[in-house]
């Protein structure tokens, strides 16, 4: 059994948003807009680009503002982000990404573990997932 010790970050009990370190900005903000159909929520500057998600936001900003990290190679995934629909749209995000001429990683799928799944990249290479549970 593992026991939690008390610490002051007991007191984190959310996900306030997220940063997506970016190679290509105006690639990544049409693929956002244009694609996934995300409003703009706010910009801070060409280098930070805010998009509200529900109650999290989701952040493109490139790395040089706060970090002096070496860019990742291009075709590596940075992270996977997950976004939850209803089992209908899981087929049609599929057909619109087709539409757009994103190529799907693999298709609407019922997966075991109680998920309709469909996974595909951003034009950075991040991982992207549809998914609903059924």
């Amino acid at each position: 059994m593992v026991m939690s010790k008390s610490t002051a970050f007991n007191a984190i009990r959310a996900i306030d948003y997220t940063v997506i370190y970016v190679r290509d900005m105006e690639a990544m903000r049409s693929f956002y807009e244009n694609i996934l159909g995300f409003e703009l929520h706010r910009e801070l500057s060409r280098d930070w680009i805010e998009y509200q998600v529900g109650p999290n936001t989701l952040t493109l900003a490139n790395p040089k503002r706060t970090t002096t990290d070496k860019p990742l190679p291009a075709g590596s995934a940075v992270l996977q982000l997950a976004f939850r629909v209803s089992v209908s749209n899981v087929d049609r995000c599929a057909d619109e990404l087709l539409n757009h001429d994103i190529d799907l990683l693999s298709p609407p799928t019922n997966q075991p573990f109680g998920h309709r799944t469909l996974f595909f990249r951003d034009p950075d290479g991040n991982v992207l997932e549809i998914y609903a549970e059924i």
